[in-house]
């Protein structure tokens, strides 16, 4: 039975060979945590539990004509753990799919909605713009896909919409003053889960086989790629 997350079968999408890597061979680049994002995550997941304890909408609902409140259920806080999550097991297909997720509203008639949180600083925050030239915008949109097909498989109804949270820090503060202002931007998605058990059954085809082909749009297969190159004209610097 393979035990697979929502974040590697992204990764696969993106670089089959990173993620053969990282998933068969436990190989993977540093990262440095994004512990002010995660900061804010945090923070506004508290704030969701308090209108979810009243039963009550989130101003930002009212603001945007969404008629739903923040979901209350029992396993709610195991679906926003990491390393826990929401999960799906296909015994037949052997894998167990699963991912922590940010949020989930509900509408009068049950229907679930999806909530992703997001946080970045820009001067000046364009979301179409964003979308249109960055492939990990794309990956926002997967993200909400792959947690309502995995609220689908456990029996619940999901409107096909989702949608993002985002935080923008303002930058043109007169003073710090150990305070961050943000501008909040609710973004809607069109969004389809038709893809998405295909997409968990080539990924575990993949570590079943061999070394696939790195993708030609990855960024660190291509600095590899470009380091060899010039650590070739002087093999004794190779390694250092």
């Amino acid at each position: 039975m393979l035990k697979i997350s929502r974040s590697a079968v992204e990764k696969h999408i993106n670089c089959q060979r990173c993620f053969y890597l990282e998933y068969k061979h436990k190989i993977r680049p540093k990262t440095m945590p994004f512990t002010l994002n995660i900061a804010v995550d945090h923070i506004v997941k508290t704030e969701f539990d308090y209108y979810r304890a009243k039963k009550e909408p989130h101003p930002i609902f009212l603001e945007h004509n969404i008629d739903a409140v923040p979901f209350a259920h029992e396993k709610m806080d195991e679906w926003r753990e990491n390393f826990k999550g929401l999960r799906y097991i296909d015994e037949e297909k052997g894998f167990n799919f699963g991912g922590a997720v940010d949020d989930i509203w509900q509408k009068p008639n049950g229907e679930l909605i999806v909530i992703d949180v997001k946080a970045t600083a820009k001067k000046v925050f364009d979301w179409e713009d964003t979308y249109s030239k960055w492939e990990y915008a794309k990956g926002y949109r997967r993200q909400i896909e792959m947690y309502q097909w995995l609220l689908k498989k456990n029996g619940f109804e999901v409107v096909p919409e989702g949608y993002l949270l985002y935080y923008n820090g303002k930058k043109d503060a007169p003073m710090f003053n150990q305070k961050i202002e943000f501008d909040v931007h609710l973004i809607k998605l069109d969004c389809s889960t038709d893809w998405v058990e295909q997409a968990i059954l080539n990924a575990k085809s993949t570590l079943e086989g061999d070394m696939p082909k790195s993708s030609p749009r990855c960024e660190n297969c291509n600095y590899l790629k470009e380091r060899w190159k010039v650590s070739q004209k002087d093999p004794a610097n190779l390694l250092g």
